[in-house]
């Protein structure tokens, strides 16, 4: 079993801790705002960036770890949307969303940048 706090990876310790915040939050506002439709969108989009993180550090190939890191971006792409909608329609503060949207808007830079980055280490592998 990985322990993410501990691991090499800051893409890994950084997807983790903002799954822990999501639940955080999810928590408060099923308990406190009495709304369990969009927060449960937003608790499985959010957690699952950093599952699918955990599989691309596991990843068989250069292409699995891509494609495995593509999906966590598109979840935390999905995960900044109910964020919005969750600010939107009142059920969050603009202080909460502002914490939580800054740290899923630095996962998706990370996350962005080190796709690309492998993006382009492989193709010129695969091309050279």
């Amino acid at each position: 079993m990985n322990d993410f706090k501990n691991s090499n990876s800051i893409i890994g310790k950084k997807s983790y801790a903002f799954a822990l915040e999501v639940i955080g939050l999810y928590k408060y506002i099923i308990a406190d705002r009495k709304e369990y439709v969009l927060s449960k969108q937003f608790l499985r989009a959010g957690t699952s960036i950093g599952a699918n993180v955990n599989e691309a550090l596991s990843a068989e190939s250069k292409k699995d770890f891509i494609h495995k890191l593509s999906i966590a971006l598109k979840e935390a792409k999905e995960t900044s949307y109910w964020l919005n909608l969750l600010k939107d329609s009142d059920y969050i503060s603009s202080e909460i969303f502002a914490s939580n949207n800054q740290l899923c808007n630095e996962l998706i830079k990370m996350l962005s940048s080190i796709i690309l980055t492998t993006k382009e280490k492989y193709l010129t592998k695969l091309n050279s």
